[in-house]
């Protein structure tokens, strides 16, 4: 596999599913930047939200790259594709999803927050492409849990199903890990480019730190653990990372 410049955003993007991409980097000239709402926005708001943040920095709807969601509760596999359906709704009035092919550009996280839980799947954050003719890379991962995707049912090949020992615990963190490197290697980094790296699962992964995260060199920022769950609900463990080195706060 390789990527694909998506020329109308400025940046380039890792084929996979129709929901998203396995993730983004600006393209040269360009530099990603990465807003977080104080508070989580309702999809439609959130939508409408982004919208004037882009029209205000002068970009199209197509600079849209990464998006980062918080949902109530983990999904049946039936239920996530139907939430599915309606966010690529507005990717498609945006000029980024294409039908026809069901290409998606845009890389994604979507977890479900333990406490404080959302009332509906809801916008945590967002990044957007902006010309930077000196910019540093940048780039975000999509998040991944511990199961492939493009391969049908989730179910088939989930790693270690239904296992949280802490044994099956690190065979899961192995898999997203591993994950996680193979969608860097695609776009051209690797964890020491990272600014941020992210776990999110309920479960104990002091564990397998050491050896498997730090080990690997995922922590020379530290490792944000959120107390979230994967939104597939046979998922327990996922990742995501970034480097993106101009971030802001919206109320």
């Amino acid at each position: 596999m390789s990527t694909k410049v998506f020329t109308p955003g400025g940046y380039r993007y890792i084929p996979a599913v129709f929901q998203y991409s396995g993730g983004v980097a600006a393209e040269p000239g360009y530099r990603l930047e990465r807003v977080l709402f104080q508070r989580p926005l309702p999809l439609v708001d959130g939508f409408r939200r982004i919208a004037a943040i882009l029209d205000a920095a002068g970009r199209p709807y197509t600079a849209f790259a990464a998006c980062e969601l918080r949902s109530p509760a983990p999904f049946t596999e039936a239920g996530f594709i139907a939430f599915n359906q309606v966010y690529v709704k507005t990717l498609s009035d945006w000029g980024l999803y294409d039908d026809a092919t069901q290409s998606n550009p845009v890389a994604r996280s979507n977890v479900c927050p333990e406490m404080n839980k959302p009332a509906e799947p809801a916008f945590h954050a967002f990044s957007y492409t902006l010309p930077d003719p000196s910019a540093q890379p940048s780039f975000v991962v999509a998040g991944s849990g511990e199961a492939p995707e493009g391969k049908g049912s989730y179910g088939a090949f989930v790693v270690r199903p239904g296992d949280t020992t802490a044994d099956g615990m690190r065979a899961k963190a192995q898999a997203v890990l591993g994950e996680m490197e193979r969608r860097m290697s695609l776009l051209g980094f690797s964890w020491r480019d990272t600014t941020a790296v992210h776990a999110y699962t309920v479960y104990d992964i002091y564990p397998f730190v050491a050896d498997e995260l730090v080990r690997r060199g995922t922590s020379e920022h530290g490792v944000s653990w959120h107390y979230c769950r994967p939104p597939v609900n046979i998922l327990d463990y996922e990742m995501d990372c970034r480097a993106v080195h101009h971030e802001r706060v919206v109320a």
